[in-house]
């Protein structure tokens, strides 16, 4: 009936595998969990994650070597035996116990993606993670009102049920390079297939906050990827705002002074990003500039 997809690079799944394992046995139903490895290097990780395989109905492989994001969800997609997908980014914990409860009365006929949602622990971290704890609480954890308002820009690939058929018509890009944003193209190519996209208040806890100064430069990397899926042309320009901001600035011919104040400000805003009190207004601009350098 269900089948359960983790990818893992570098990371211990098995507390999580655990809680879904109890969690799939108590409902009683058809089920499997599988658990692919992009080739990790930690052997500390893997030793722990090899014990997933002694679980009923639970696989975890190390695949031979590293594929990426899009690639590693479609294999899982494509080796699930069921109809329904469960997909979970292995560094999230379920925020109950009733995740997979809770997903069941949604996975009907009808041919979706239902996306569950994420939250933050409510506790600050320490200083050197507040940045992406600041972003991620106010651009991600968002409740499922507000994100049916804008169905496929609030999708987020790291907790959602999915009719296996749409993997038929909606595959994640492979062709793209493994800069991120994979998951605003999947969710674009799903808005022009019509593809239904529901929202409902079934969160999982994202666990693996990175420091800022890497979550800087994976906000960077994720600039150049977006870039390079408004070169060529696999993203309308509007799709989200950081691109139609750069457009109009383009338009304006602003862009060159945008890369400017890139150049001159960004050792200034990256001690914002550092401090105890990042700003989200700051990181946009941040980010705009630099997309203006490209």
């Amino acid at each position: 009936m269900l089948s359960i997809l983790i990818p893992t690079y570098n990371y211990n799944v098995l507390p999580m595998v655990e809680q879904l394992h109890r969690q799939a046995d108590s409902l009683g139903i058809i089920y499997e969990i599988i658990i692919f490895d992009d080739a990790s290097p930690d052997a500390v990780a893997k030793a722990e994650n090899e014990k997933i395989n002694s679980l009923a109905y639970c696989k975890y492989e190390v695949l031979p070597k590293n594929i990426g994001r899009s690639a590693i969800r479609n294999l899982l997609a494509k080796t699930a035996k069921f109809d329904w997908l469960l997909f979970l980014d292995a560094d999230t914990i379920p925020a109950t116990d009733c995740l997979i409860k809770n997903y069941l009365p949604h996975l009907n006929g009808t041919d979706k993606i239902v996306y569950g949602g994420i939250k933050y622990q409510e506790d600050k971290p320490k200083a050197d993670k507040l940045l992406r704890w600041e972003y991620g609480n106010e651009r991600e954890a968002i409740p499922a009102e507000d994100r049916n308002k804008t169905p496929y820009l609030s999708l987020l690939t790291l907790n959602f049920a999915v009719k296996k058929s749409i993997f038929d018509k909606v595959k994640f890009n492979e062709t793209i390079p493994n800069l991120r944003h994979e998951d605003t193209l999947f969710s674009y190519d799903l808005k022009q297939e019509n593809v239904v996209v529901e929202h409902i208040d079934n969160n999982v806890y994202h666990l693996g906050l990175d420091t800022s100064t890497i979550f800087i430069e994976k906000s960077k990397e994720a600039v150049v990827g977006l870039k390079y899926l408004l070169d060529n042309k696999l993203l309308e320009k509007d799709y989200i705002r950081i691109a139609k901001v750069y457009y109009t600035l383009k338009k304006w011919r602003l862009n060159g002074v945008a890369a400017y104040l890139y150049t001159v400000s960004k050792n200034t805003l990256k001690k914002n990003f550092t401090s105890t009190h990042p700003s989200m207004f700051l990181f946009d601009i941040y980010r705009l500039c630099y997309l203006c350098t490209l």
